[in-house]
């Protein structure tokens, strides 16, 4: 049985998540969906609320699973005896992003295999930041987010006009 993993910050969930999410989950016998903490960022979601987003977005697909972790990837890999990390690519830059942590990865544990996803084309421009802004500004996600995620958006960031 061949476990993989797909971390990320997941603040927000988009659309073009839920799209790799489902794809990996046909190419894998499980998949977990782990959502991490950036150091770099202050999310507008704590991890408990990303993960309800996820779980209520996704109750179609039995093979996957939903945690929290902390620490290294490899190593929660490590503890469940996942051998695949899942990745998604919007662009060149992604690519390169990637590229330098599937090598450490790779250092970290040999056995590691990292698998990137093209990102459909119409979700390539979509990035955390951009959606924030958009909400912020009560525009218009219906097309980027699930529901749930966009109405929550419009709560913690929309304009109070």
């Amino acid at each position: 049985m061949t476990i993989a993993v797909f971390p990320g910050s997941f603040d927000p969930l988009t659309n073009g998540h839920l799209d790799l999410i489902q794809r990996a989950s046909r190419l894998f016998d499980q998949l977990v969906v782990v959502v991490g903490q950036n150091t770099s960022k202050k999310g507008v979601f704590t991890p408990t609320e990303r993960v309800a987003f996820i779980r209520q977005s996704l109750t179609d697909l039995p093979n996957v699973t939903v945690r929290i972790e902390s620490g290294l990837t490899v190593a929660f890999m490590q503890s469940i005896g996942a051998t695949v990390l899942v990745r998604g690519l919007r662009n060149s830059a992604d690519f390169e992003y990637e590229q330098g942590i599937a090598g450490m990865n790779r250092h970290l544990d040999p056995q590691i295999e990292t698998v990137c996803l093209m990102a459909d084309a119409q979700y390539q421009f979509v990035s955390s930041s951009l959606l924030r802004e958009v909400a912020k500004f009560d525009g218009d996600l219906e097309r980027l987010v699930p529901p749930v995620v966009a109405q929550a958006l419009h709560q913690r960031l929309g304009s109070d006009d």
